[in-house]
Parts: C-alpha cells; structure tokens; sequence
C-alpha cells in the first residue's frame, strides 16, 4: 500500500532523509519513531506530497507519487504536525469546505460530515465557532475532516498531541476501526506507549536513517533487551542509552 524506495532528502550540506526504504502493507498501523531532527516530518511530508524528494521513489496504493500526484492525494488523508483551521468558521462550515476541495456534494456529504462528527464527539459542537474550540476538539475536527473523502491510506503527524486520556482513547478506538475497515494508517508519534498498544509494526529513524523496523517483539530482539518496555528498546537503538545523565547540582 505504501513503498518508499532509497527515499532521500537533502537540504544544501544537511541529509535530513537519507535512502529510507520500507513497506506498509493494506490494512496496518505503521509507528514511525525517532529522537527530534531525525527526519520523521519530512518523510511524512514527501509522504503527503508536500515536499519533493531528492532522490528516490514513493508509491502509494500502487501509483507512484511523482507521476501521479493529484491520483495519489485523493486517495490519502493527511494531517500534519501543525494543522491549520480556519476559526471563523463554524465546525460544520469547516467540514463542508474541506468537502468541496474534493468535489464532495449532496446529500451523502451531509450525512457523512453528521456521522464523522457524532464518530469524534464534536456533533453537539457544528454549529459552533472553530475558534471556541478547544485544542483536543481542533485536533479531532482536523482528524475528522482528513477522512471525510473516504481515503485509503491515513498518513498523521502526531495524532496524540494536546489529547486528554478520554481524547486518546477515542482516537485509539477510531484507528484501530480504521484497521478493520483495511485502511492504512501511517503514524509518528512521540509516545512511545501509543505506538506500542497501537502499531502492527514501527519503524525507527535516527539521523535521517531507518536503523531498525519490525514489530515490538522483534525490536526487542534485535536490541538484546528484556525490558518489557518500548522505551527501553527505542533508547537502545536510537543510542540515546549510553549517555550518562550529569548530575542535577541545582537542585
């Protein structure tokens, strides 16, 4: 469903992504883990077609990104790390413009905008300014809105970030429906306990190279650790285990 071949991207002397390659089959929850700057934005921008790769391929639901752009966006759901909303608008305003981007009309966009709302508990809030919205709700209206042409892959920078524990179960619920329904859904997160209840598999960056990639059993395989932890294992591979803390002396 989703392919990247010796992806890379490089910023005048920097590598942000350096000949990432990998596979995300139909149907699976992918993690994307890495320490800040290790290049996971920018391959979920080139991902999203909004930045160009240097050098390598993207196919997604077997078209290749370059030479079918327009194809290829219709058929993704993408939210970055820091969406934008339109606050003047009210919450069902904003989901109707979104639908008009992808030509959607009628009477099944009105009944599929009252269902993704009821779906991200935002129904009692559509008529209400986006602006009044808290920044879970904005992060829910995002999500909803970025499913609303029915896409075939989900591809989301972040989706716990600003979330209350009842917004994150509900966005846990959501994708793991997301799965059943076949959908694809390609995810970073910080969180690293998310990524481990949620992901199928988990790929891990580090300075713009893919170091390691499996589910979270083989990645404890692979990192000889017995913690039952992801932490554990995600700081072992990424080296961040091998700095020794300084001691605090202000305190």
């Amino acid at each position: 469903m989703i392919q990247l071949e010796n992806l890379t991207k490089c910023y005048q002397q920097v590598t942000a992504v350096d000949n990432v390659s990998l596979r995300v089959n139909r149907g699976e929850i992918y993690g994307f883990l890495g320490p800040n700057g290790a290049g996971k934005t920018t391959t979920i921008k080139m991902l999203a077609g909004v930045l160009r790769p240097t050098s390598g391929r993207i196919s997604i639901d077997g078209l290749d990104l370059r030479q079918h752009a327009v194809e290829v966006k219709r058929r993704v759901g993408f939210i970055p790390d820091r969406p934008f909303l339109y606050e003047k608008l009210t919450g069902l305003e904003f989901m109707t413009f979104i639908a008009n981007i992808y030509g959607i009309n009628g009477e099944h966009l009105d009944r599929r905008v009252q269902r993704l709302l009821e779906l991200f508990e935002l129904a009692e809030w559509g008529n209400e300014l986006v602006g009044s919205f808290s920044h879970g709700m904005k992060q829910r209206l995002i999500m909803s809105s970025a499913l609303l042409h029915g896409p075939r892959v989900f591809i989301v920078d972040e989706p716990m970030v600003g979330l209350d524990p009842k917004g994150a179960r509900l966005i846990k619920r959501i994708f793991r429906e997301l799965r059943r329904s076949e959908m694809t859904v390609f995810m970073s997160t910080h969180t690293l306990g998310i990524a481990e209840e949620l992901c199928d598999r988990i790929g891990i960056i580090q300075k713009g190279k893919l170091v390691a990639e499996g589910t979270v059993a083989e990645l404890k395989q692979a990192a000889g650790q017995e913690d039952p932890h992801l932490e554990s294992v995600f700081l072992h591979l990424t080296g961040a285990d091998a700095v020794s803390p300084e001691p605090l002396d202000f305190i």
